[in-house]
């Protein structure tokens, strides 16, 4: 108890650590399976009894504007990355050998090139890093 005889509340926010560990397992867990990507991401229509994929095919002007939003993405989290410690580039390049290929497994095309565009964006960042690592 306090001076004021009141019992201190516990604080009861998550710590920033712990959500960061769970966030970084939790990416990890979605490089596992290929993001989700699978033949379970497939429904039943309930007319037809047929295999459909959720979204129809993308037309031609929706393939032009989602490549323009993955460049403006790239460029974003180099930019990002060029702000980040030094640890936080390890285990940007850590992710990226753990989604390579494993002993007994084998590799899968997209996956080999997830895990080359991590170290890509890495190494495109450090132009643009000043001084030394921010803490």
């Amino acid at each position: 108890m306090n001076p004021m005889g009141k019992v201190p509340m516990r604080d009861t926010r998550p710590n920033p650590m712990d959500l960061s560990q769970q966030q970084y397992h939790a990416a990890l867990a979605r490089w596992e399976n290929e993001g989700g990507a699978g033949p379970w991401r497939l429904h039943e229509s309930l007319d037809s009894g047929e295999l459909q994929s959720r979204a129809p095919p993308l037309t031609d002007v929706e393939l032009v504007q989602l490549r323009i939003r993955v460049i403006a993405l790239e460029n974003l989290v180099i930019a990002m990355l060029a702000e980040a410690t030094d640890r936080q580039l390890d285990r940007v390049r850590a992710m990226a050998a753990h989604i390579s290929p494993r002993p007994g497994f084998t590799p899968h095309r997209l996956t080999l090139h997830a895990a080359a565009e991590l170290v890509s964006l890495v190494n495109r960042a450090a132009p643009f890093r000043v001084g030394p690592s921010p803490q």
